[in-house]
């Protein structure tokens, strides 16, 4: 393969840093890139101003560990939320999906993170601590365990439960199972393994 141009060391340091997100391969880095600087270079210039802005000015909140402008967050502070159910999440984007439902009116507390044995990632790394401590401060009465349907997920969420029952508090997981609106015919099998094992009288 022929090589390509040789690329200013500010446009490769820009690509470089495009690749660190998710999802986002050589190619799309390069492309988002060269959109910037040639299309929209006053856009990439807020955009360097909102990530040092963010990066420099949002906390963890005191109780849930999710972003927040001050020591608690908006919604560890609102008395309309019910602080006897805790839903534990992998990171603030599952807690905002959470939240979208409309459905669930409880607290949160945000991991940060999952365990990942393989690389090296413990409970000491995701911050276990402070949520046992906050589980013991005698208001919590059920975590729901909404860590992600992944293999890292399942073991963090099989950690929490034999952790979090030893304080006395009751322990749910976050139910899998068949899509609203889905075609069984289209749904995979591993979904529909799950539906089954966690069915309920209808």
């Amino acid at each position: 393969m022929a090589a390509g141009l040789p690329e200013p060391e500010p446009l490769r340091a820009l690509i470089d840093a495009l690749r660190g997100l998710p999802g986002v391969g050589v190619r799309t880095a390069r492309r988002m890139a060269y959109h910037l600087l040639q299309h929209d270079p006053q856009g990439a210039l807020r955009l360097g101003d909102a990530l040092r802005d963010a990066v420099g000015g949002l906390r963890h909140c005191e109780r849930c560990n999710s972003f927040s402008q001050t020591p608690v967050c908006a919604t560890c502070e609102n008395p309309e939320r019910d602080a006897s159910v805790l839903c534990v999440v992998e990171t603030p984007a599952d807690q905002n999906m959470i939240e979208a439902s409309h459905g669930y009116q409880g607290l949160y507390y945000v991991l940060m993170g999952r365990l990942a044995p393989l690389e090296g990632v413990g409970p000491d790394q995701v911050r276990f601590a402070p949520l046992r401590e906050r589980v013991r401060d005698g208001r919590v009465r059920e975590v729901i365990l909404a860590t992600n349907f992944t293999a890292e997920g399942e073991t963090t969420a099989y950690y929490l439960a034999e952790m979090l029952r030893e304080c006395g508090v009751k322990v749910t997981r976050l139910a899998r199972g068949v899509p609203s609106g889905s075609e069984l015919e289209y749904v995979d099998a591993g979904t529909i393994a799950w539906a089954l094992m966690e069915r309920r009288p209808n």
